[in-house]
């Protein structure tokens, strides 16, 4: 069964989004220290999100945000 383009392209986006984790996480770890603030909007991470994903570059709004344009360009 081939893969519609859709498929494809949900599952390149998940590949890239996969890379930018391990990406920031591996920041994370060189560095010894999460990062505190959004790199979108400067405001700070949550403690709450910090400790669920200590590899969180942007708050919450920021990465629904990311995440909800990502979607409409691979579309």
């Amino acid at each position: 069964m081939k893969a519609s383009n859709f498929d494809q392209e949900m599952a390149e986006l998940r590949v890239e989004e996969e890379k930018e984790a391990a990406i920031a996480s591996a920041r994370v770890a060189l560095s010894g220290v999460g990062q505190t603030d959004c790199e979108e909007c400067g405001r700070p991470i949550g403690k709450a999100r910090r400790a669920a994903m200590p590899s969180a570059t942007r708050c919450v709004s920021c990465q629904e945000a990311f995440e909800t344009e990502r979607r409409r360009v691979a579309r």
